[in-house]
C-alpha cells in the first residue's frame, strides 16, 4: 500500500513519468524501498482510475506525464497525519543471523565481512547524497529539506547494520556449522 504513497508524494512534487518515477525511487530510495517499474505503471493506472493523478501531458512512443489531483494531494496528507504507521522492518539478514548456527566458521566469517562491507559502502553513498542536498546543489526547498531527513535515516540505518555485522563477527554462535551431517535424527522427531 506504501507505494501507492510513495507515487502520490513525488507527483506532488512535480509531474513525471513512470519511468521517471522509478528513477526516483532508485535514487533516493533503492535500497530501502525498490519499486519494480511494473509495479509502479500497475499503481499509476489504480491512482488514475481513482481519480488521485491524471495524465498531465502525452509523448512519443505513448510516454504519459501525470500529475497528482486535489484529491490524490487529500490522500496523501491523510495518510501522513491519520493514517496507522506499519512499524513493521522485513530485513532479511537478520532472519539470516537467527540460523547463523547452521554456517561453517569460515562462510559464516566471510559472509559477515561482506555484510559489514555492503552496509558502510551504502552509508558511504548516502554520506555523499546527503553532503551535496547540505552544499545546496539540490536547491532548498521544502522537498529537499524532507528528502534530507530520509537520507540521513538511511545513512543511520545502513552505519548500524555495518556495526552490527563487524559486532556479529566477534560472537559467532556457539557450534557454528549446525548438526553433523552424519548424525541420526532426533528419535521424536521422526
Amino acid at each position: 500500500m506504501s507505494l501507492r504513497y510513495g507515487l502520490l508524494g513525488l507527483l506532488a512534487e512535480g509531474p513525471a513519468s513512470g519511468y521517471d518515477l522509478a528513477r526516483r525511487f532508485e535514487e533516493v530510495l533503492g535500497q530501502i524501498w525498490p519499486a519494480q517499474h511494473p509495479k509502479i505503471y500497475a499503481e499509476l493506472r489504480r491512482l488514475a482510475d481513482e481519480g488521485l493523478i491524471e495524465v498531465d501531458a502525452e509523448g512519443p512512443r505513448r510516454r504519459r506525464a501525470y500529475r497528482i489531483t486535489d484529491a490524490g494531494v487529500a490522500e496523501i496528507r491523510h495518510w501522513l497525519t491519520a493514517g496507522d504507521v506499519d512499524h513493521t522492518i522485513r530485513v532479511q539478514p537478520l532472519l539470516r543471523s537467527l540460523f547463523f548456527w547452521l554456517m561453517q566458521p569460515d562462510d559464516l566469517r566471510r559472509h559477515l565481512d561482506e555484510e559489514a562491507r555492503f552496509y558502510a559502502e551504502s552509508a558511504a553513498r548516502y554520506r555523499a547524497f546527503a553532503a551535496a542536498k547540505d552544499r545546496g546543489d539540490y536547491g532548498d526547498s521544502p522537498q529537499v529539506r524532507s528528502m534530507r531527513v530520509t537520507v540521513e535515516a538511511g545513512i543511520r540505518l545502513y552505519e548500524a547494520l555495518a556495526d552490527w555485522a563487524t559486532w556479529a563477527g566477534t560472537v559467532p554462535p556457539t557450534g557454528a556449522g549446525g548438526p553433523p551431517a552424519d548424525a541420526d535424527p532426533d528419535p521424536e522427531l521422526t
